[in-house]
């Protein structure tokens, strides 16, 4: 008889991992710490990527991610935690993928990594040493999987499109420009301000 149960004991320190490290990637986004830029940076930084409004993504991003983290490694909501951090990092991955798969180039593989094993988590439940476990599976049922995850896919899908919109309408703005062809202006008004 074993005093530990290796599968139960392997989801915990695989939620402990992924976790703290989606935990520490939010807290730099929304409070600045691991030497991050605290909200104010990541709303410049998410403007910066095409993720707009700033703020409101800036705040998404490091909710999904800090808040994801730390559900994920306490076991608890784990099938809203798993897909919470996976839509966060699905936008992580749009912006990486133009520089390829490899991080070492500045590819997606990070990201993508963290959002397989935060959806991995989410979908096979945290194990018996977890506060999902000890609330007798009240956060942890199957229609919390399939509604957390719905709603996280479309989330970021609607997230992504928008950002690929936005990054299209930017790199096509210089174009115009050069081109004479600028966007057209309002009149002025009677005080000569538009």
């Amino acid at each position: 008889m074993h005093l530990i149960d290796r599968k139960d004991f392997g989801l915990l320190v695989l939620r402990l991992g992924t976790g703290g490290v989606l935990f520490a990637h939010g807290a730099q986004k929304l409070l600045g710490w691991f030497g991050g830029g605290g909200i104010e940076g990541t709303t410049q930084a998410m403007e910066h990527m095409g993720f707009r409004p700033g703020r409101p993504s800036a705040i998404a991003a490091g909710l999904g991610e800090a808040g994801g983290g730390a559900l994920l490694a306490l076991g608890l909501a784990t099938p809203a935690a798993g897909a919470a951090a996976a839509g966060a990092m699905a936008g992580a991955v749009a912006v990486h993928a133009p520089s390829g798969f490899f991080a070492h180039g500045g590819g997606y593989e990070y990201p993508a990594f963290l959002g397989f094993a935060a959806a991995g988590l989410g979908l096979a439940g945290p194990g018996r040493y977890s506060l999902d476990h000890l609330t007798c599976h009240r956060l942890d049922k199957s229609v919390t999987v399939l509604l957390a995850f719905a709603m996280s896919a479309t989330a970021a899908a609607a997230v992504v499109s928008r950002r690929t919109a936005a990054v299209a309408a930017d790199a096509a703005a210089p174009a115009s420009a050069e081109s004479g062809q600028d966007e057209p202006t309002e009149p002025e008004g009677p005080t000569g301000v538009a």
